[in-house]
C-alpha cells in the first residue's frame, strides 16, 4: 500500500474538515469555498507527491484518505 506523507495526510484533514464546516449548513458560495480550496490543495499535493515518489496518484489518495477517515488504533 502507499504511504503517504504526514503533510498529504494534515492536508486531507483540513480538507475533511472544511467539508464538514461547509456543509454543515445550507450551502452558499463563500461557505462552500474554503472546502474547495482545502479539497484543491490536497489534490494537487497528492498529483506532486505522487510523481515525486513514482506512486501510483489513486493508491497514495486513497491511503491518506484511509488514514484520515478510518485511522488505525493506537498500539496497532
Amino acid at each position: 500500500m502507499a504511504k503517504p506523507s504526514e503533510h498529504l495526510i494534515q492536508l486531507c484533514r483540513a480538507a475533511v474538515e472544511a467539508e464538514r464546516v461547509a456543509t454543515s449548513e445550507p450551502y452558499t458560495e463563500e461557505r462552500w469555498a474554503p472546502w474547495l480550496k482545502a479539497a484543491e490543495t490536497f489534490q494537487a499535493a497528492v498529483t506532486a507527491e505522487a510523481a515525486a515518489t513514482e506512486t501510483d496518484r489513486g493508491k497514495l489518495e486513497m491511503a491518506a484518505k484511509k488514514a484520515v477517515l478510518h485511522p488505525e488504533p493506537a498500539g496497532e
